[in-house]
């Protein structure tokens, strides 16, 4: 198994090669739907890439590289909640951890490559070890694969006190994470209480904020919630039991939510692959009810909804479903689901100058979809262009076969 991953991994990084652009070269996409991840349409223009930025939107510019014809072209979506390291095995059991480091980090690149493949340029990975080393080589453009933000670990109840959370935030920065991940609550199984006490909450989210990082806080219940919006912490993500009142808090305090459709699906789609009890089945399938509730609650309150998945194994490649369990289970709208997925999401990312919609001077992540994704959501799982910083990484010529 691990000889075939590596031998199909050799042959994807010859294929990002090929494609990767040349210093400053410029390149012209042509489309008729351009749906610039700010709420807005642009019809009939064509893109101008200059190196890895969008230097243009031009409907004039020639010659043209790519003639996506009728496609829907977005900038490259953004899931901030992944596990990037998780994965299926030869068994189809899930595996997250035990493995040599070597087979680790070649199961975690290809969760990486489906997961670029399948639209999503930037991830947030919360978080093991692994995700970093990945992380560089990618950045260093040895490996192909989504821009990776992660945390390295995850903070909880159990790793100390509040004195000792101030030094592990700060080792963690040392180590080299992007963000600081905390349990303030248990998880659904087992009710979503409030496992980490204010004051431990306070001195992580502070001292994040204090080493320039920002804070992603797994709550599922109202009181663990609300303790962390309170402590300043950057999202909140789940919020399964969230009340109006801290919804309305999080809007005063500007603190961005993550509700996740798809991991609840993705569990019930691939139960054979973990080792869920009939009743923790049971409680997973509940929770599907009053997540689509808490995210149409949050929308009508006008929370900064950004778009996470938490993928784990069996998602990577898949993360486009949690669009339409946002739009046909939770009638989100679409442009709300994609713009969630674009810049809000990159502005949750301290990254909103940077990506998350198509402009000139933002780098060049694109994806097209065959199919307009606002008539007809499940064209998101139709991905038939994706650039990442001005390199081609996908690109179906649709009637050609490949």
């Amino acid at each position: 198994m691990r000889t075939r991953l590596l031998s199909g991994l050799v042959a994807l990084f010859t294929f990002a090669a090929i494609h990767a652009p040349a210093q400053d070269a410029r390149v012209v996409i042509a489309a008729r739907t351009v749906i610039d991840g700010r709420g807005g349409v642009i019809r009939d223009t064509r893109i101008v890439v200059q190196g890895s930025r969008i230097a243009a939107i031009d409907p004039k510019a020639s010659p043209v590289d790519y003639d996506l014809g009728d496609a829907a072209l977005m900038p490259g979506w953004i899931d901030t909640h992944v596990h990037i390291n998780w994965h299926l095995d030869a068994n189809h059991k899930s595996v997250n951890s035990g493995e040599k480091p070597e087979d680790a980090a070649l199961y975690t690149e290809g969760d990486a490559w489906m997961t670029l493949l399948g639209g999503f340029t930037t991830v947030q990975s919360v978080g093991a070890a692994i995700d970093g080393v990945v992380r560089d080589r990618i950045s260093q453009g040895v490996i192909p694969g989504p821009r990776i933000l992660t945390s390295l670990r995850q903070i909880q109840n159990r790793s100390g006190a509040p004195d000792e959370l101030r030094a592990l935030v700060r080792r963690t920065k040392e180590e080299g994470a992007d963000v600081i991940k905390l349990f303030a609550t248990t998880g659904l199984g087992a009710g979503g209480d409030q496992s980490m006490t204010d004051e431990q909450i306070q001195a992580t989210c502070d001292e994040a904020k204090r080493a320039g990082l920002r804070s992603v806080v797994h709550a599922i219940g109202d009181k663990g919630a609300r303790a962390a919006v309170l402590a300043g912490c950057t999202s909140i993500e789940h919020g399964t039991f969230l009340t109006d009142e801290t919804l309305d808090l999080m809007v005063k305090r500007g603190t961005y939510f993550d509700p996740n459709l798809l991991v609840l699906h993705n569990y019930l789609d691939n139960r054979t692959a973990y080792t869920f009890t009939p009743e923790a089945l049971a409680t997973l399938e509940k929770g599907i009810a009053p997540t689509i509730d808490v995210l149409r609650r949050a929308r009508a309150r006008h929370v900064k909804i950004v778009f996470g998945t938490d993928a784990v194994a069996g998602a990577h490649g898949r993360n486009a479903e949690e669009f339409i369990y946002r739009v046909q289970d939770a009638h989100e709208s679409p442009m709300d689901a994609i713009v969630s997925a674009t810049s809000t999401s990159a502005e949750s990312l301290g990254l909103g100058e940077r990506i998350g919609a198509i402009a000139a001077g933002l780098d060049a992540d694109l994806v097209a979809t065959d199919g307009n994704p606002l008539s007809q959501i499940t064209a998101v799982r139709r991905v038939i262009f994706v650039m990442k910083g001005g390199a081609v990484q996908k690109h179906v010529r649709r009637g050609a076969g490949s």
